[in-house]
């Protein structure tokens, strides 16, 4: 049960949430560096495509003797989140393309992002405890 996907999409989930928040903190650090690009990280859209299939991974599906066998199939592994440089943003004078209103706002979402992944950890790690423990007897 430690080992669910779940737990492993919670875990890459805050890993990223993490990373962005340092990529974040460094475009706002910048914002006055002259030639600085700013970056963004990308990783939900990565998971959307793994979780349908469409990420050039092929699904392995197991071979069935029998129908009542359960079938399980193999959508590869989570996606790593990467690092992008922001394309198309407004330059300022002295070559900065970060915005520092748009850049706040991001960091307050993954704050927000960030607490609501580890509300959900806790709640599995919670439902795992009562399992444990036998139900709350």
């Amino acid at each position: 049960m430690l080992e669910s996907v779940h737990l492993h999409v919670l875990e890459r989930s805050l890993d990223t949430a993490m990373l962005r928040q340092r990529t974040i903190a460094n475009n706002i650090a910048n914002v006055d560096t002259p030639q600085f690009k700013s970056k963004r990280v990308v990783f939900e859209e990565l998971l959307q495509q793994e979780l349908a299939g469409t990420a050039g991974l092929q699904k392995l599906e197991a071979y069935r003797t029998n129908e009542r066998h359960i079938p399980f199939n193999r959508t590869g592994t989570l996606p790593m989140p990467q690092i992008f440089s922001n394309v198309g943003n407004m330059m300022q004078h002295n070559g900065n393309d970060v915005d520092l209103e748009f850049e706040m706002n991001e960091l307050a979402k993954n704050q927000i992002w960030y607490n609501g992944l580890t509300q959900l950890t806790a709640g599995y790690f919670q439902k795992l405890r009562s399992v444990l423990e036998g139900g709350g007897r």
